[in-house]
């Protein structure tokens, strides 16, 4: 059997599970509701783990969870979603050094599906010997943790994770035969990079340092980009006006956070094309990105409700669902 036809059944059971993602219109609803515990309510009628009585980030660690466990079940090995399951590796690689270097426990940072387990990750940095982690993830480990313990800056060794981390997934990107893949990879290491470059800029850091933190990908001139930023904000907004990205400058005038918002739905603008096509991994990497992206509304619509949030900050940072 071909790969293609293998996909027919996995994309069939997706097609399923796509019926219970929520909508807009499901997240406003939870948005309006007056309280933490009707918004659990709410969720626990509709089939997720949350109950009045549970805690938080539990629950919603299991509901991330399930999204792999499924996967598993699809398509056997998980190996075709590296680029998204690095991710978690170096968020958890982040958690490991900074617990090590500050004596605490990592396992409340730990983020799931990545390829490692966090635990090994967490030796590994404790006996300063990378011998088990993946070469990708090594190397980024040694660096970091001797960065952060000969300077004590603890900025710079999570940009130098970040680096990593962008390297990896661009290169996954480059070497994947699907499209919505290197689409999404080559938007993820852009929009990183003009996040640091707008971030940079407030910091007054020089052409040099961008070019050193910056990841390589196609749609930038890392070049441009590094000597826009170094001059100020409205260059960066000026070079960026002749990309890919000019739709997204007025949501980086308006905020990083606004830009950070035009970047997830902008990728969930691209997955949707993805629902037509039964005999490609694309519908499977929407679904896993439209989880996840459902996942997050749900954790800071909570989060927003017990700290009495208004329901417009809500609306401000919520993104545009699949369905």
């Amino acid at each position: 059997m071909s790969k293609s036809e293998d996909y027919i059944y996995a994309v069939a059971r997706i097609r399923c599970k796509e019926g219970k993602l929520f909508s807009s219109k499901n997240l406003e609803q939870m948005i309006s509701m007056k309280d933490a515990q009707s918004v659990k309510r709410y969720l626990s009628e509709n089939g997720w783990s949350l109950s009045s009585g549970a805690e938080d980030s539990d629950a919603l660690t299991e509901e991330e969870k399930s999204v792999w466990v499924l996967m598993k079940d699809l398509v056997g090995d998980l190996s075709c979603f590296d680029f998204l399951r690095v991710q978690s590796d170096f968020q958890n690689l982040k958690a490991c050094i900074k617990s090590v270097y500050s004596a605490c426990d990592p396992t409340p940072m730990f983020v799931q599906g990545g390829t490692v387990d966090p635990a090994i990750i967490y030796k590994s940095v404790s006996d300063k010997s990378y011998g088990d982690l993946p070469d990708y993830l090594s190397g980024a480990a040694d660096e970091a943790m001797s960065t952060l313990l000969r300077t004590g800056d603890g900025q710079l060794c999570d940009i130098l994770i970040d680096k990593a981390c962008l390297n990896k997934v661009y290169s996954l990107g480059k070497v994947s035969a699907d499209e919505i893949i290197r689409e999404y990879c080559e938007v993820f290491v852009a929009s990183a990079n003009i996040r640091m470059a707008v971030r940079g800029v407030k910091l007054c850091k020089s052409a040099d340092f961008f070019m050193r933190t910056m990841a390589e990908c196609d749609s930038l001139n890392l070049k441009s980009l590094a000597v826009a930023a170094a001059k100020g904000f409205d260059e960066i907004c000026s070079y960026l006006s002749s990309t890919d990205y000019k739709s997204a400058v007025s949501s980086i005038k308006d905020s990083l956070t606004s830009f950070e918002k035009w970047c997830d739905n902008y990728i969930m603008q691209k997955l949707r094309s993805q629902k037509s096509d039964p005999f490609s991994i694309g519908p499977l990497v929407a679904y896993i990105i439209a989880r996840q992206t459902e996942i997050k509304a749900v954790r800071l619509i909570l989060t927003a409700k017990i700290n009495d949030l208004e329901d417009s900050i809500i609306r401000e940072r919520i993104r545009d669902m699949y369905v």
